[in-house]
């Protein structure tokens, strides 16, 4: 099997940053492109980061996207245009943006998650269940915390657990 030439968009952040150090540990991939919304003069695992753009993605068979919502669109236009697959990390999305989404999932495969975390998507399974099972009679409510870098509010993993509630 072939590996597979990944890009990370929002290479700089904290996910981002995880995603460069797992993606050169894993054999089945291939670190080619990465890219964030500032110019970044340092290389990062010998690649000079670039802004998003078709000659970014061109080489590429995947886009892994934890960034910001504008970012993700300016993302999802080129992948659209060059038929590229994409993995949206990225979470703050209004009703309209995910609309926007779905659209752009007709034309390129999308994997979409406010959170990857097999743990975090059990209990939004666990949490459908005991709002199933409590019914109308209980009120339910989802608070978080967060370290000081957290940028959204709230939060994807806030908003699933919610999504499972209701």
């Amino acid at each position: 099997m072939s590996k597979v030439n990944l890009a990370i968009s929002g290479c700089m952040g904290r996910m981002g940053q995880q995603l460069v150090k797992s993606s050169r540990v894993d054999k089945n991939f291939k670190l080619t492109t990465l890219t964030e919304n500032r110019l970044i003069k340092k290389k990062i695992s010998g690649i000079k980061p670039s802004f998003n753009n078709e000659n970014s993605f061109k080489n590429v068979d995947l886009i892994i996207d934890f960034t910001v919502p504008n970012c993700t669109f300016e993302i999802l236009k080129i992948a659209s245009k060059l038929k590229k697959r994409v993995v949206i990390g990225t979470t703050g999305f209004t009703k309209k943006e995910e609309s926007l989404i779905k659209k752009f999932s007709k034309k390129i495969p999308i994997l979409k998650a406010g959170n990857m975390s097999l743990g975090i998507n059990l209990l939004m399974y666990l949490t459908e269940i005991a709002s199933k099972s409590l019914g109308n009679n209980f009120l339910s409510k989802v608070y978080e915390v967060h370290h000081k870098h957290k940028i959204d509010y709230p939060s994807g993993t806030a908003l699933m657990l919610g999504k499972g509630i209701s």
